[in-house]
């Protein structure tokens, strides 16, 4: 099987299997998603969903998050993974959005990535998830499932990935393939312990037939 081939069965499985597939995490507009991935990293999307419909409440926008003090942020956050140097990076970014961008997060990978705390991965999430933008957001999930499954070879990072995805992904599908893979690796191809015997892409996965 090329990896044509292998592109297509991936893709038609999930169209089949998840034909809706999305976020996690709980937000109702673009400053609410940011938010969210900022504080998702190293970080499980639950933990996550329980901090932000407080925070949300005290910080509704970006105005009102930049002219916060660090010690309301981080009391806010505190529970999450590395509250210090997220209560500095929200901060900046907010201070940053009202400062160059109106007040609105842009929805240009490369302008996102200005924002301080936002890099590649959670730039492009933003992107293709709030602004349906066709950019694949690499994540140890993605990674991972990419890798064991053989659609991307030899990936030394994410970003190389990355790179390989697009290429072979259909534009108007990068965003939803997104998170076909985050969500078959956070429940079925799990890093220790990946269920292989109820997966459907046993029959294209390199990681199945090689028993590794």
């Amino acid at each position: 099987m090329d990896i044509g081939q292998k592109y297509r069965f991936f893709i038609d499985y999930f169209e089949q299997n998840m034909p809706v597939a999305e976020t996690e995490l709980v937000y109702v507009d673009p400053y609410e998603l940011l938010v969210a991935v900022i504080l998702s990293a190293q970080c499980t999307d639950k933990r996550v969903n329980m901090l932000t419909p407080a925070f949300f409440e005290t910080f509704p926008d970006a105005l009102a998050l930049s002219s916060a003090s660090e010690a309301a942020v981080f009391e806010k956050i505190k529970s999450c993974s590395y509250p210090n140097n997220k209560t500095k990076n929200l901060l900046g970014m907010a201070k940053m959005l009202v400062e160059r961008f109106g007040g609105v997060v842009p929805s240009e990978v490369e302008k996102l990535m200005e924002l301080p705390g936002v890099g590649r991965k959670t730039a492009n999430v933003v992107a293709s998830v709030v602004f349906e933008k066709p950019a694949m957001a690499v994540d140890t999930h993605v990674f991972r499932v990419s890798a064991r499954i053989g659609l991307t070879q030899n990936a030394k990072n994410p970003l190389q990935a990355e790179q390989q995805l697009v290429a072979h992904i259909p534009e108007k599908l990068i965003h939803k393939a997104h998170h076909w893979l985050i969500l078959h690796g956070r429940y079925v191809c799990k890093a220790r312990k990946p269920a292989c015997a109820r997966c459907g892409l046993q029959s294209i996965c390199d990681y199945y037939k090689t028993g590794r």
